[in-house]
């Protein structure tokens, strides 16, 4: 691996605002009780909901994934942040006003008060599974990459140890407001260091993208052939959308900022925010991906050239900057998975087995589960680089576990009909054939495209789900205040 040259000034850049990073966190710190190390107090304003909801969805497969895959397929992967646009629309309407009202901690939670037990606690497992060797591993994996072309000489592990500890020095004396209030901070960096990347990045070539849009060249292009490898446009329609849905309505680490919110009104004005700075990801990390193309031909893993861009395109001075911008992504991203997950196993398992425990006890459980995320998260993360790019590693594992989950939600919520039976023997029989596809995805679907896959599973599990149901008792009406959708 090249190794880049690094001044003296850019280093005590970085180290300076990763210090007031941490600094800033614990100053803005709440742990007094359950409610304000988990969700802030839920008292948080639309700005802050929408930038600290943006700087947690700006993970690793975000930032080194798309701009990788852009690098690799062209623009069309872009589609993934344009699908969450339109699906943060529906979330906004249809199911937030639920979650706030039914003043859940977890999401989990409330497919309790929808169903019962059994699907909070399912899903709370695979929430937290999901959060610590796809997320957070993720996470320290990217931020490694990008060190290890400053210092190759540094061992992979020791740099994740160090990231793991950066962000946990933070969120976990400090909770849910800490990692708010640091990424508000991150945010700003973030956009502002893509900026300056985006136009040093066109300043060099940007006549290859522009001989490329001249040309109608399928790089540019959105909309793909039925056979592409990347993107198909099928898979826009059926497969995005669902995956979509989980990742910005189902999703514990990002609802988690939007339950912070004071008031219903907030929450929903901080997700259009949030979908408003979702659109400049085309301009700062797909765009910039793509014209890279031209500037570092032939790298061998895609998921280095934003690195590269960044370690090559910079000044001196700026170079600090952006390696501070994209630790922000890193960072923040850490930050929000440790605080949701510690969330999920303290209120959906903790706190159910023992109903006596005060705040004080569940806030102390939440640090301890904190500490031992982060470590299972560092010790997976170095697997992470024999699985091709983060953005396949994540997008396929997701493609498995989230139709059957966001079939749960959606039925649960717009069918008064389903039970809590029904969904379980979807949620199970969901999880089934993913262990199935996992192992033997090729016998089962061939060379399907994995998006073209979701809506298989998804219908499969709606139609457990509905048709189990039928053998059970009609839902108590209890059940389905503040949990079902109504125009009334």
């Amino acid at each position: 691996m090249e190794a880049f040259s690094i001044g003296t000034i850019d280093i005590v850049i970085v180290a300076v605002y990763l210090l007031f990073i941490i600094w800033w966190g614990i100053k803005n710190g709440k742990s007094t009780d359950a409610q304000s190390y988990f969700l802030a107090g839920r008292s948080m304003p639309w700005w802050v909901v929408g930038l600290s909801l943006f700087a947690a969805s700006i993970s690793s497969t975000t930032l080194i994934g798309q701009s990788g895959d852009a690098y690799h397929t062209g623009l069309a992967v872009f589609n993934y942040n344009l699908t969450g646009i339109i699906v943060m629309v529906f979330f906004a309407v249809f199911l937030l006003p639920l979650y706030i009202r039914s003043k859940v901690f977890t999401i989990p939670e409330f497919l309790e008060r929808r169903f019962d037990k059994r699907s909070r606690y399912y899903f709370s497992a695979i929430c937290i599974v999901g959060n610590i060797f796809l997320d957070a591993a993720g996470a320290l994996y990217a931020a490694a990459l990008i060190i290890k072309l400053v210092l190759p000489e540094v061992d992979l592990h020791l740099i994740i140890v160090v990231f793991a500890i950066i962000a946990a020095s933070y969120t976990i004396p400090g909770g849910l407001s800490s990692a708010i209030n640091a990424e508000l901070i991150q945010a700003v960096v973030l956009i502002l260091g893509s900026v300056l990347l985006t136009y040093f990045c066109f300043s060099q070539g940007g006549d290859y993208f522009f001989n490329l849009w001249t040309n109608d060249d399928i790089l540019v292009k959105l909309i793909r052939p039925l056979s592409d490898n990347a993107t198909p446009w099928l898979g826009l329609i059926v497969g995005m959308p669902v995956l979509g849905i989980y990742f910005w309505a189902n999703n514990q680490t990002l609802v988690q900022r939007v339950l912070s919110a004071k008031t219903i009104d907030e929450g929903r004005k901080g997700v259009i925010f949030t979908g408003f700075l979702t659109m400049s990801t085309l301009f700062i990390i797909a765009v910039p991906g793509l014209v890279a193309r031209n500037l570092f031909p032939g790298l061998e893993k895609p998921d280095m050239v934003y690195p590269n861009m960044v370690m090559q395109l910079m000044p001196v001075g700026l170079l600090g900057v952006m390696l501070a911008a994209l630790l922000s992504a890193l960072t923040s991203t850490i930050s929000a998975i440790l605080n949701s997950t510690s969330t999920l196993f303290t209120m959906d398992f903790y706190a159910q087995i023992t109903k006596e425990a005060d705040a004080k006890k569940l806030v102390l459980v939440g640090k301890i589960a904190s500490c031992i995320i982060i470590i299972l998260a560092a010790l997976w993360a170095p697997q992470i680089g024999k699985f091709g790019s983060l953005l396949k590693y994540y997008q396929e594992m997701l493609s498995y576990i989230a139709p059957p989950i966001v079939a749960a939600f959606l039925l649960g919520i717009f069918n008064k009909r389903v039970n809590g039976s029904g969904a379980f023997i979807g949620l199970i029989s969901g999880f089934l054939i993913a262990l199935l596809l996992l192992f033997y995805k090729n016998a089962i679907f061939g060379d399907l495209h994995f998006l073209l896959m979701v809506p298989f599973l998804l219908i499969f599990s709606m139609m457990v789900i509905y048709v189990a149901s039928l053998f059970f008792g009609v839902p108590k009406m209890q059940a389905l205040i503040d949990t079902t959708f109504s125009f009334t």
